[in-house]
């Protein structure tokens, strides 16, 4: 079992934090403010962990990156781009741009459609292996998710096949079928489904849902 670190300690962080802990993981979340941690600290036992950025980072065999897409990139930063040097890195950001409400249920990107944010978070951090993964559902279903007509799909993309295989196998255990859209630049595809999958939610305040792919 590896050890993983959380980069963010909102309900994103500490859902999968859970899942991880839950499937035999040691697990730091990474925080401004670990205090705040505690009680999440408390129930999870001897395996788990809290400290700062840095300290997750540096933990983490297996990183998460569950912060606010528009301040992901400072948040890479204050782990230090040294500490994801080789390490897979699942990446739950999307960039909501924050400025703009939804309209008509359709919420608003800052990124194009020739650029993602995970893009931008590569070139940051050349040596890291990001893979772009649970950005398009809510974090009650990341774990263990029961729907009715079977397993749902997580789309994912990445640069390094060794990264992604790593998180197929995540996917796997945490009740996932893993859809692989190839290199970062799939990012540019996959963001954009936290649009598709919000409008529900907006319109009719619907939030429990996930996608799948069929095949015949």
């Amino acid at each position: 079992m590896k050890k993983i670190g959380i980069i963010g300690s909102g309900p994103v962080g500490k859902a999968l934090g859970n899942g991880f802990l839950k499937y035999g993981h040691s697990v730091m979340i990474g925080s401004r403010d670990a205090g705040k941690l505690a009680e999440w600290k408390e129930r999870g036992g001897s395996t788990a962990y809290t400290g700062s950025v840095e300290e997750a980072a540096k933990f983490g065999e297996i990183l998460v990156l569950a912060v606010k897409g528009e301040i992901a990139k400072q948040a890479i930063e204050s782990a230090g781009i040294a500490n994801l040097e080789g390490k897979t890195i699942i990446d739950t950001t999307n960039p909501l741009d924050s400025t703009k409400p939804p309209v008509n249920g359709v919420i608003s990107l800052f990124t194009g459609n020739s650029d993602s944010l995970m893009e931008r978070l590569q070139q940051a951090a050349p040596s890291a292996n990001f893979v772009k993964c649970f950005n398009s559902v809510g974090n009650a279903a990341m774990v263990d998710p029961k729907f009715s007509q079977g397993k749902p799909s997580m789309f994912i993309c990445g640069n390094s096949e060794d990264a992604k295989n790593e998180v197929k196998e995540i996917l796997d255990k945490f009740g996932w079928v893993p859809e692989d859209l190839g290199k970062v630049e799939g990012a540019r595809a996959i963001e954009p489904l936290v649009v598709l999958w919000c409008i529900p939610g907006f319109l009719r305040n619907e939030w429990t849902h996930a996608l799948a792919v069929l095949r015949n």
